[in-house]
C-alpha cells in the first residue's frame, strides 16, 4: 500500500469516527430533549386536573310573575253527619249515596217501641194528674163558698187552694214531659238539614240504633258540593305575599290541565310549624271537585324588582352562614355572603350579597375557598324560570 492510500483510509477512518460521535451524541441529545418535554406535558396535565373546572352563571334578574305551588285539601263547604237522637231500629232508609236531597227531604225512619210505651205512660200519667185537679179545682171553689158563710175555717180553704195549685204543677210537669217524648218521636224521622249530596250512608233496615254521637256512629253525612273550601298551609316567607281576597287556580291528579279559580277567604292570623293555615273558596257548579280530596293550588306572585335570582345549587351552607362562589379575573374564588329574600323552589331571590357583574359558580364542588384556583367552563345567565340560559363564550 502506497503513503497517499494508507493516509486516504485513515482520513476516512476519521470521518467516520466523527460522524458515528456526532451521531451519538445528536440521540442522545434528543432522547434528553424529549424527555424533559414529556415530563413538562406530564406536570403540565397533572397541573391542569389538580384544578376543578366550574360553570359559572350570571346572577339573573327578578322581576317577572312567578308561580309558587302548594298542597291542598279539599273540603265540603258545609257538612253534616246525622246521628240518631232516639234509640231503636231502622224501619227504612230513602236516600243512598251519591243522591242528592233537598232541606226536609226523608232520609230515613227509626222504629221506637220503647219511645211509644214512653208516651203511652207519660201520656196516662197526666190524664190522671188532669183529673186530680180537676177534682181538687171543684173541691177549692166548694171550700171558698162555705168560707163565705164561715162555715169552714180560712185556714182549712187555703190549704184547699194550695192543694189546687199542687194539682196543678204536678199537671204542667206531666205536661212538659209528655211534650218531650212527642219532641223525641218527631226525631224518628231522619230528614235532610240542608240542599246537598249523600255522601255516606252507615245503617241499614233492622240496624240497631243508638243514640250518641261518637265517631262514625253517624247514620248518613250530607255535604253541599256546590261551594268548597280549600285548606292550605302557607311557609311562613309567603304570608305578606298573600292577603284576603288574593286569586289561585286548582288543579287535581284526576283531571291533569283542568284549573278551576279559587279565592282566599280567610287566613288563620297565627304561624304554626313555620306555616300559616288560610281557607279557599271555590266554586264546584260542575261537580269536579271532590271533597276529602288533595289538589295542587298555585298562587301568581310578583317578585321584587331589582333584585337577583340564582338556582338552589349555587348556596353553600356552612358555619360562616349562607354564600355563594364567584370567580374573579385572575380565575380565583372568592366566597361572598349573601341573604335570601324568597325561595321558590326552581330558583332563589337574594336580597344582598350580588353584583351584576358577578360569575357565579353554578354547583360549588366540596371544600371550596377563598383563593382557589378554577378553570371556567362557561358563563350562562339565570333566566326567569332558575334555569341556565343557553352558554356563552
Amino acid at each position: 500500500m502506497s503513503p497517499d492510500t494508507a493516509r486516504l483510509s485513515r482520513r476516512k477512518l476519521q470521518v467516520s469516527a466523527l460522524a458515528l460521535a456526532l451521531l451519538a451524541v445528536f440521540i442522545v441529545v434528543s432522547g434528553i430533549t424529549t424527555r424533559r418535554s414529556e415530563a413538562a406535558q406530564l406536570r403540565e396535565r397533572t397541573d391542569a386536573r389538580a384544578v376543578p373546572t366550574v360553570a359559572v352563571i350570571t346572577p339573573g334578574q327578578a322581576g317577572a310573575a312567578s308561580t309558587l305551588d302548594l298542597p291542598g285539601r279539599i273540603e265540603a263547604h258545609a257538612r253534616a253527619p246525622i246521628y240518631a237522637r232516639v234509640s231503636g231500629y231502622l224501619k227504612s232508609w230513602q236516600v243512598d249515596i251519591g243522591a242528592k236531597v233537598k232541606a226536609g227531604q226523608l232520609l230515613a225512619e227509626i222504629e221506637t217501641p220503647d219511645l211509644d210505651q214512653q208516651l203511652l205512660q207519660a201520656q196516662a200519667e197526666l190524664a190522671s194528674a188532669k183529673a186530680n185537679a180537676t177534682l181538687s179545682a171543684s173541691t177549692a171553689k166548694r171550700w171558698q163558698a162555705l168560707l163565705a158563710s164561715d162555715s169552714v175555717s180560712r185556714q182549712e180553704a187555703e190549704e184547699k187552694a194550695s192543694d189546687l195549685n199542687t194539682k196543678q204543677a204536678i199537671v204542667n210537669a206531666l205536661q212538659a214531659n209528655v211534650d218531650r217524648v212527642l219532641t223525641l218521636k218527631r226525631f224518628t224521622r231522619i230528614v235532610a238539614p240542608f240542599d246537598g249530596v249523600i255522601t255516606a250512608r252507615n245503617t241499614d233496615v233492622g240496624a240497631l240504633i243508638s243514640v250518641g254521637g261518637a265517631l262514625g256512629s253517624e247514620l248518613f253525612v250530607v255535604s253541599d258540593l256546590q261551594q268548597l273550601r280549600v285548606y292550605v298551609s302557607l311557609p311562613q316567607t309567603y304570608v305578606s305575599a298573600i292577603k284576603k281576597g288574593t286569586k289561585a287556580r286548582l288543579s287535581v291528579p284526576e283531571s291533569p290541565g283542568n284549573f278551576h279559580p279559587a279565592t282566599v277567604q280567610s287566613m288563620s292570623q297565627a304561624i304554626s310549624g313555620g306555616s300559616m293555615l288560610i281557607q279557599l273558596a271555590a266554586e264546584n257548579a260542575q261537580a269536579g271537585l271532590l271533597p276529602g280530596g288533595f289538589a295542587t293550588v298555585s298562587f301568581d306572585l310578583a317578585r321584587k324588582v331589582g333584585g337577583f335570582s340564582i338556582p338552589p345549587s349555587a348556596l353553600i351552607f356552612g358555619q360562616a352562614g349562607l354564600r355563594v362562589a364567584t370567580v374573579g379575573a385572575d380565575s380565583k374564588v372568592l366566597l361572598k355572603p349573601v341573604s335570601i329574600s324568597r325561595d321558590l323552589g326552581a330558583v332563589i331571590e337574594l336580597a344582598a350579597g350580588l353584583a351584576a357583574e358577578d360569575r357565579v359558580i353554578e354547583s360549588p364542588p366540596d371544600g371550596i375557598a377563598n383563593g382557589d384556583l378554577v378553570q371556567v367552563a362557561a358563563a350562562k345567565p339565570v333566566n326567569s324560570s332558575g334555569k341556565p340560559a343557553s352558554a356563552k363564550q
